[in-house]
């Protein structure tokens, strides 16, 4: 059974397979969102990551928008800040992206329409995004005279250096073949394929280790970007060796060469 609760700028429910889901609800405001969205949504991720019966977040959005970013009464305030207060607002939204880029449930993005600005650091905080073909996208903060910066370390991470260099300074909106091309989506759905689809996706992760999924995330957040050498080659020894040993692992080899669905509500305690 789904529980479900509401606070009008978010959705947020859980069901019993381990799905967790948040959606944007503020069609009228295209989704955008201000401090206390930023506040709202950085408590859901958190929540729902200290939730152990919950596999999947799945993020997603109501009406035409996936997410424009910030609000206009938000920057309308932001106008009125001096530095320090400046700062503070911007830690709460860097804060906002951090939650969901290490969220230890392995979280997927489903865009069914325009993301820009702060709406491209969110899916680019995602592990998987899958985006209607009537989705666009933008980073548009420089035609505001500012910068994408605290969405920057995920989107250069997502979409690499000469693409950032690109659209950073461009504005330009882009559609999501060249969305997918440039690596800041998986897949492009049709539009009405796309709820069928992201089903698909959560089925296939649903069907694999819960341990072994969150490991293989920080595994990933480890290794990207570090040198191969002797150091790097044994911690990934270290770390294989580790998971072989646990419940998890013996049941998923087990329920392989037995030719069986493995028995992970059995053996998904935690122990790491």
């Amino acid at each position: 059974m789904s529980t479900e609760k509401s606070n009008q700028s978010i959705l947020v429910s859980k069901n019993k397979n381990g799905v967790a889901r948040i959606t944007l609800n503020q069609p009228d405001l295209h989704n955008a969102f201000d401090d206390q969205v930023i506040r709202d949504l950085t408590a859901a991720i958190r929540n729902i990551d200290l939730d152990e019966r919950m596999r999947i977040l799945l993020l997603d959005a109501t009406g035409k928008s996936f997410s424009a970013g910030a609000d206009l009464n938000w920057m309308k305030r932001m106008a009125g800040y001096n530095w320090e207060e400046n700062y503070q607002d911007s830690l709460k939204l860097a804060g906002l992206m951090q939650a969901l880029h290490d969220c230890r449930k392995t979280t997927i993005a489903v865009v069914q329409g325009a993301a820009f600005g702060g709406g491209v650091g969110l899916i680019a905080c995602c592990d998987i995004v899958l985006a209607s073909d009537k989705a666009i996208f933008c980073l548009s903060e420089v035609k505001l005279g500012l910068i994408p910066s605290v969405i920057s370390p995920y989107v250069i991470k997502a979409i690499g250096e000469r693409n950032s260099k690109r659209f950073f300074a461009t504005a330009e909106k882009f559609d999501a073949a060249e969305a997918k091309s440039i690596q800041l989506i998986h897949k492009v759905i049709a539009h009405d394929e796309l709820a069928a689809q992201a089903q698909d996706y959560i089925n296939r992760v649903l069907a694999n280790g819960p341990q072994a999924m969150y490991q293989s995330k920080r595994l990933v957040n480890h290794v990207y970007g570090k040198p191969i050498n002797e150091e790097l080659v044994r911690e990934t020894a270290q770390r294989i060796a580790d998971i072989r040993a646990t419940n998890e692992g013996k049941e998923g080899v087990s329920a392989f060469l037995e030719k069986r669905p493995a028995d992970w509500a059995a053996s998904s305690k935690s122990e790491f």
